[in-house]
């Protein structure tokens, strides 16, 4: 095996075994995670809508502009790669977050929405990084709006 495809090889598997941490430590059930998702961001939401709302108006009030992250996972809706970097800029429009949030980056010298759930945030604001991960806690314990 050339050289170059064994470096490349050990980076995708360091970035696999980062992951594989990510989600293991996420799926473990957090209490002082869950409480701030409760207390904080789905506080008082009695359905979809309400539940879908809180989340929007906390990632958007939190993250715009805060956070670079990586492509963690591909989804057929998106053309980001496992591995790339971006950087958000803003929330998506509130219609296209009732089922999902997704966020608008910058990608190839314009601007695209993706899925949230597909990234991971590798640098930023604390909060941003905070919420991003509460966002990916929710998503990987199977919860639903």
């Amino acid at each position: 095996m050339p050289k170059e495809t064994m470096k490349k090889a050990s980076k995708t598997t360091k970035k696999a075994t980062k992951n594989e941490a990510t989600v293991s430590r996420m799926t473990k059930n957090d209490p002082e995670r869950e409480k701030r998702i409760d207390y904080e961001i789905v506080v008082d939401a009695y359905d979809e809508y309400e539940r879908a709302m809180g989340w929007y108006y906390s990632l958007q009030d939190t993250i715009e502009g805060q956070a670079r992250c990586r492509c963690s996972k591909p989804r057929s809706m998106s053309p980001l790669e496992v591995g790339e970097e971006v950087d958000i800029i803003e929330m998506a429009p509130l219609d296209d977050c009732m089922k999902e949030m997704f966020v608008v980056v910058s990608w190839n010298e314009r601007k695209l929405a993706v899925p949230l759930s597909q990234l991971e945030p590798i640098d930023g604001d604390e909060k941003a990084v905070e919420i991003i991960e509460d966002w990916l806690y929710w998503c990987l314990m199977g919860y639903q709006f």
